[in-house]
């Protein structure tokens, strides 16, 4: 069982940078008046506010954890929205939060300092007669118990919150989720867990598979940002779990991993779901939970940004009020007729179009086309060459990549799942880590890239020529360890191929074996001339996620070969809009 599975290391207090204006544990009921300013680069509150201070609610289990809850002064009872997530529920003046805003360009004074990192602000939902509530999960600060990383335990616990809210005699009995990240995910948890007063969530970008999202995309164990987020979250005073040290004991996927997914088919409340195409993090997972999860009710935005500035835009939190007027106040404002899908297309150019109505993703005037590689020309037809091409490179040489273009000749837009069908053969090694991008280049083969981020410094310039991919958007990426290719038949599409992750299958010398590798959704728009570039390499093509962490490198020994055309006619598949 995963419980057995589980690894744990002692916890650390909040360090400084972490710790905000109302971090402090200071239980007790507090009056915050119109135009309190918890911070001088903060907003003022634009309404009376009641602050209930590091609260006790009890779990299931007999531990203890602390909550915050900001509600409307008055007797009116209001529905509450949660944001969970181990980011210390007083973090929201701290230097670190500061801090990320700066980076991306945003100006703190856009939230009152009363949110949780990625969370929901207080200052507006309360002035629109909402509560929020900010706990500090298990064994996070000054919480009880041993905390874990995004796991189902998550949504047990958030289950009990929801429920004692519930039950509070200021709450209406309907509780929201919201928030992006940490707080997306919890809410695909906690929303299996199917708590009674669950009446909606806002997952807004967030892993869905901590195993082939976080931890072994493709395969690989690339654990950076997992070990920034251990290490850099889940402070407290007794121990936190060791994603690390699992990942080591417990490469391929077990009980611990499976209990990291949640049940989808499960998640039957309303859902309004926002995704992105450019966060090498999020987006696999986003768009996986969109397509499983069993909500009847559920809307679909895909925008063209990163998700904090996307977060906090005004018109953006107003669409997030009518959602949850519709679900949390049963106002019949007419939200049941947005659009089951609202997409964007990239143009990398200036051009970006947005809020693009659709009833499906992909929308169904898309068509899958394949695009085979042509060794021999390196280029990308729309029939298999007849001739067996055989391209390759050395691991550690010069370049080590090949790559293949197609120029679009008209107007041509790719909207969906792009996936890579690939013939390989490995000399000199057992196995392959390979690398695939789907880059678009203009008429003149420049590469066209675009910020997600209003900050265009220089420093951003050095952050991302080499990493830091939710900053800057290069393309569709994907990548696959070629001894972990077995498909999992269960879950796998035509689109969008998945792995079992349950076994190791080397290569023998001469061996040629096919695979297949989903790319992130892509939607690009490319005019007259414009040209796709499609990438394989035996290194990490895009870098790190996140700025700081270590990079991953690929395990990779002697030379890859890549098959194309006749018997081994390797594709690109490409959604296509008609």
């Amino acid at each position: 069982m995963s419980d057995d599975q589980r690894m744990y290391v002692p916890s650390h207090p909040l360090p400084p940078a972490r710790t905000g204006v109302l971090t402090a544990f200071d239980p007790g009921t507090r009056v915050l008046e119109a135009g309190f300013q918890v911070a001088p680069p903060f907003r003022p509150l634009p309404v009376e506010i009641v602050l209930e201070k590091d609260v006790a609610v009890q779990l299931r289990d007999g531990v203890t954890i602390y909550v915050d809850v900001f509600r409307p002064a008055g007797a009116e009872k209001v529905p509450v929205i949660v944001a969970w997530s181990p980011y210390g529920k007083g973090q929201g003046t701290s230097l670190s939060v500061m801090g990320v805003f700066g980076l991306v360009g945003l100006d703190n004074g856009i939230v009152s300092g009363l949110a949780k990192f990625e969370a929901p602000d207080p200052a507006y939902w309360c002035a629109q007669g909402y509560a929020i509530c900010n706990p500090d999960i298990r064994g996070v600060v000054d919480s009880d118990g041993d905390s874990v990383l995004w796991d189902r335990q998550d949504g047990r616990d958030c289950y009990d919150v929801i429920e004692w809210l519930a039950e509070q005699e200021w709450c209406s009995g309907k509780v929201g989720m919201s928030g992006t990240s940490y707080l997306a995910v919890s809410q695909w948890f906690t929303a299996a867990e199917q708590p009674p007063h669950l009446a909606a969530i806002n997952p807004w970008e967030g892993v869905s598979d901590v195993y082939r999202d976080l931890v072994m995309r493709g395969g690989m164990p690339d654990t950076g940002f997992a070990r920034q987020l251990q290490d850099g979250s889940f402070f407290g005073k007794n121990h936190k779990e060791d994603i690390i040290s699992e990942v080591e004991r417990y490469p391929q996927m077990t009980d611990l991993w499976e209990n990291k997914i949640p049940n989808f088919d499960q998640i039957t409340v309303p859902a309004y779901i926002v995704a992105s195409y450019s966060n090498t993090l999020h987006t696999a997972g986003t768009f996986r939970a969109w397509r499983r999860i069993a909500s009847k009710n559920k809307w679909l935005r895909v925008h063209n940004t990163q998700e904090w500035p996307d977060y906090y835009d005004e018109a953006n939190v107003e669409d997030l009020r009518r959602f949850f007027d519709h679900y949390l106040k049963d106002d019949d404002n007419g939200w049941e007729n947005t659009p089951s899908v609202r997409y964007s297309l990239l143009d990398l150019a200036g051009g970006d179009r947005i809020g693009i109505a659709a009833d499906s993703f992909p929308p169904a005037d898309v068509t899958p086309r394949k695009y085979y590689l042509n060794g021999r020309s390196r280029a990308l037809t729309t029939t298999a060459p007849t001739d067996e091409i055989a391209v390759s490179y050395g691991v550690d040489t010069n370049p080590n990549a090949v790559s293949f273009t197609t120029r679009f000749e008209e107007e041509t837009v790719l909207v969906g799942y792009p996936k890579a069908h690939l013939w390989v053969e490995a000399q000199g090694s057992d196995d392959m880590d390979l690398f695939v991008l789907v880059q678009k280049l203009d008429a003149n083969g420049t590469p066209l890239q675009a910020f997600t981020v209003p900050n265009h410094s220089p420093m951003i310039h050095d952050l991302t020529d080499h990493g830091a991919t939710i900053l800057r958007y290069k393309g569709s990426d994907g990548r696959l360890r070629v001894s972990a290719r077995h498909l999992d038949e269960r879950l796998s599409t035509a689109e969008v191929p998945a792995h079992t992750f349950d076994r190791v299958e080397k290569l023998s010398t001469g061996q040629i074996v096919d695979i297949e590798i989903d790319l992130l959704p892509i939607g690009l728009e490319f005019h007259h001339g414009e040209q796709l570039r499609f990438i394989i390499s035996s290194r990490n093509l895009l870098g790190t996620l996140m700025p700081g962490i270590h990079e991953y490198v690929g395990a990779n020994t002697g030379t890859h070969v890549i098959h194309t055309g006749g018997a081994h006619a390797s594709y690109l598949q490409l959604p296509l809009q008609d």
